[in-house]
């Protein structure tokens, strides 16, 4: 496996967090060496948060993450055999009983309604960074609605659902990120394999969308063939 497709592993408590192995059966720990899986351990694959959780509480897991490009992906949990029967055994009876359909449903209501309010407040936070002229408040708009839709789908992975920044610093990086795909010949372009290009590919397209902005805030004619416009009306 290519050395840059591995996710760096560390410990946790309760358990380690590897790579892949090079062969059927490893891992690769913190410590660059090989180690083979212990006996009577099986692998839970990924797909039941519940379930993983358990068998992290339970006792001794290895945790197998890979690293694609900027994407973290789990490859599984490997634990005892015994324990992960055990636990699902478990976590069937429970999900069995009607209360846990319910306790369920409540807890999917609250998740839909917090989601519902983000959105909401997000679409409002990029209408206030866009800053538009008056005479621009319905381009603003149609803008704040693609951007939301894109940027704040739940494991979306972009940055509107990062907790590291502001509501504000989210708004003001989803519209340069959208606008960087929608407004520039970014995804057509053939980037050099330099280390730090891309970054600095993205900051001279930022400043290039921050200066086209400029016009609507100051409510000055559209450009011909404005890539803004032609990018919004569509929609």
């Amino acid at each position: 496996m290519p050395a840059h497709n591995r996710q760096t592993p560390n410990t946790t408590e309760g358990g380690l967090v590897c790579a892949p192995g090079p062969r059927p059966g490893t891992v690769l720990a913190a410590d660059g060496q090989v180690r083979a899986i212990p006996a009577g351990w099986e692998c839970l694959p990924p797909g039941d948060p519940g379930l993983t959780r358990r068998v992290k509480a339970a006792g001794p897991h290895w945790l197998v993450q890979e690293r694609r490009g900027r994407k973290l992906f789990s490859r599984g949990l490997w634990a005892d055999s015994q324990t992960i029967a055990r636990l699902r055994a478990e976590l069937e009876v429970e999900r069995a009983d009607p209360r846990h359909a319910k306790r369920q449903a409540a807890s999917a209501a609250r998740r839909e309604a917090k989601q519902t309010e983000y959105v909401g407040d997000f679409e409002q936070a990029v209408v206030e960074f866009l800053a538009f002229h008056s005479r621009y408040q319905d381009l603003a708009k149609a803008m704040a609605v693609l951007i939301t839709a894109h940027a704040t789908p739940v494991g979306s992975g972009t940055v509107a659902r990062t907790q590291r920044l502001s509501l504000e610093q989210r708004a003001r990086a989803a519209v340069i990120a959208w606008m960087r795909h929608q407004t520039t010949d970014y995804d057509q372009r053939k980037i050099e394999r330099v280390k730090g290009r891309r970054r600095e590919v993205r900051r001279e397209l930022a400043q290039a969308s921050l200066q086209l902005l400029t016009r609507y805030r100051q409510g000055l004619p559209p450009m011909p063939d404005c890539p803004l416009m032609a990018a919004v009306t569509p929609a």
